[in-house]
Order: structure tokens, then sequence, then C-alpha cells
């Protein structure tokens, strides 16, 4: 048993000498070292040997398995050197070799103008503020002095959540929020998502964004409102860009007026843009409504103030020559990246 003990272990040490790769040492520790291997079987085969052979027999075995994985950890951490360096080797790194293309992503169209009107009003003063989403009926309609006829209460036109609750369907919502939340005086800009029932087509959607400015505080006129809105009209479309107010009606302004801007196109001389008349109506603006400011706590002996909203997508298509409104939410790569 003890010869064939030594001889085991001159068989492993040179098959582990042969050996070439860890697998190669893997199956030299199972058929030496293993459940079936030939050293367990020389332990399995003491049962019929007295005490005294047993000792001597396991004694010699353990150090024949010892010696053995002693040599299978050496040839294995060799072999796994060399592994290292061939692969180190194998995987140099050329710096000469051109990079790949890294593709750097595109701001959507309705980001850009929304950041691009923000950034002019907050170098203006302005502070961002935002109102939620879903908003009370109050704030929505009643607080900005909407009858109760008022078409814009109806179902067709807004969508409920509650009776007392709904998804606003303008930003001028968080104007009642801000009057309640905000030290006096303030100047702030409201950009958002906002929600209708409409029909999606070329020029509607049923959610859509929308930017409102509003300014409270001692002897503000209509002479601030204009010249803020020409001056963010000049930033938008350009120096060129002559703007002119129509008289209009909103529940939440008085006087309440719609902006036109000179087309940007033509230049006023008329194209399929303006429709031939070289003006362009981009958004509804007034003075605050002494109902809104009451509603808000606000003293209308002390305060007055103006506010204006508009649709940051019929800008963008505006700005752009967007024909289609849904262009704008099919995320269409090969259409976004065309506003880098």
């Amino acid at each position: 048993m003890q010869e064939n003990l030594s001889k085991m272990l001159e068989e492993a040490k040179a098959q582990l000498k042969a050996a070439t790769s860890e697998k190669d040492t893997e199956d030299i520790r199972i058929r030496f070292l293993g459940k079936k291997g030939q050293i367990t079987e020389v332990l399995r085969s003491m049962g019929k040997l007295s005490p005294e052979e047993k000792k001597e027999l396991g004694r010699a075995a353990n150090e024949v398995k010892e010696q053995i994985t002693a040599a299978l950890t050496r040839r294995a951490d060799e072999l796994k050197a060399k592994a290292k360096e061939a692969r180190l080797k194998a995987e140099t790194l050329d710096v000469t070799e051109p990079a790949a293309e890294v593709k750097i992503g595109v701001k959507h169209p309705i980001t850009q103008i929304i950041e691009e009107v923000t950034e002019f009003f907050e170098s203006m003063g302005y502070s961002v503020y935002e109102g939620p989403d879903a908003d009370t009926v109050f704030n929505t309609f009643d607080g900005l002095n909407a009858p109760p006829t008022h078409p814009a209460r109806d179902m067709t036109d807004t969508f409920y959540i509650t009776p007392d609750n709904v998804l606003r369907p303008h930003t001028s919502s968080a104007e009642l929020r801000a009057e309640e939340e905000l030290p006096l005086p303030y100047k702030i800009v409201i950009p958002g998502r906002t929600y209708r029932c409409d029909t999606p087509d070329a020029t509607h959607s049923h959610t859509f964004h929308q930017i409102e400015l509003m300014v409270i505080g001692e002897d503000i006129t209509m002479a601030d409102l204009k010249g803020t809105l020409d001056g963010m009209a000049k930033k938008l479309f350009g120096p060129e860009t002559r703007t002119k107010f129509r008289p209009h009606h909103f529940p939440f302004t008085e006087p309440s007026a719609e902006m036109d801007v000179s087309c940007f196109k033509c230049g006023g001389k008329g194209c399929n843009i303006c429709k031939g008349s070289g003006w362009i109506e981009i958004l509804g603006c007034g003075m605050t409504h002494p109902h809104v400011h009451r509603a808000g706590g606000i003293d209308t002996d002390k305060y007055t103030g103006f506010a204006a909203g508009m649709g940051v997508e019929r800008i963008a298509m505006l700005k752009y020559g967007i024909d289609d409104i849904r262009l704008l939410y099919e995320d269409d790569m090969r259409f976004i990246e065309q506003f880098e």
C-alpha cells in the first residue's frame, strides 16, 4: 500500500508538471483526491487491516494527500499567472485606434422653448413657480373669476377627477396658490403641463404645455406688461420682431388683450404662416382682475399686477415651422434630432 502511495505521488507530480491549463489541474485533483480518487480508494481499503497497520497507512496516505494538494496549489497558481499574462498581452489597448462614436442626446423642442422663456424671465428677476397638475375647481375657475356658466367648466372641456378637483386646463390655476404662499411683491414664471378634452389632430392635443407669467406689486401698469412681453418676443423670434396688442376678454384679467408678433418668416409682408396678415397671435394677457387678487387675499387698494399665458407647443410650432403638433409627442428621433 505504501509503495502504491509513493507511486501515486510521483505520478501526480509528473502529471502536474505536464499540465497546461487550470482545467488540467482540476482533472488531476479529481483523479487523485476526488470522492472516487486513488487516495480515497486507499483509505477505504483499510477496513481489513489491524489497528497498527491502519494507523501507519493512514498517516502515510494523509502525507501523500497533503503533498499532492500543495503541488496542485502551486501548479494552479503558476498556470493562473501565465493565463493572466497571456490575456493582458492579448488585450493590449491601442491608443491610436479611433474611439467609438458617442452619440449625444438632443433636448426636445418643447424643453428648449420652456428653458429659453424661463431663462429670459429669470434674467429679469423672475422666480420659477410650479403648481400641481391636479388642482381644485376653486383655483381653476372660481378664484379666477370664471362664472358658473363658463363653457370651460363643462366635462366636455375639462377632465374632472372629482366634482371638486380637476386636471388643470391652464397653468393659471397656480396663480391663487402663489398669492396665498408668496410674500409681496413678486414676479414669477409658471411652466407646466396642462390637460383638456380635445381630440388630437394637427393643431390640438389633450395634453400640452403652458407658461404663465404673474407680477404683483405697487403701481404695476399695462405699460409694464407690454414692455415685458415685447422683450420676450424679441428674445424668442429675433430683435426685429414687432408686437401689437388687441383687446380681448379673459375672466381673470381686466383689461385683457391678445398679443401678436410680426411674422418671422415674411417680416410682416404676408405669407402662408401668418395667413397673409403679417401678424401671428401667440398669447393672451392683461391686468389681473381685482376679484382674483381678493380671492388670494391681496389688498387691491395697494397692489396691482399683470398676468400672461402662452402655449409652448404653439410657440415651438411657429418658431420651428412644425405643421403637426402630434410630431412633438411621437418620440421619433429623426424629428427631434433636427433641433440640435
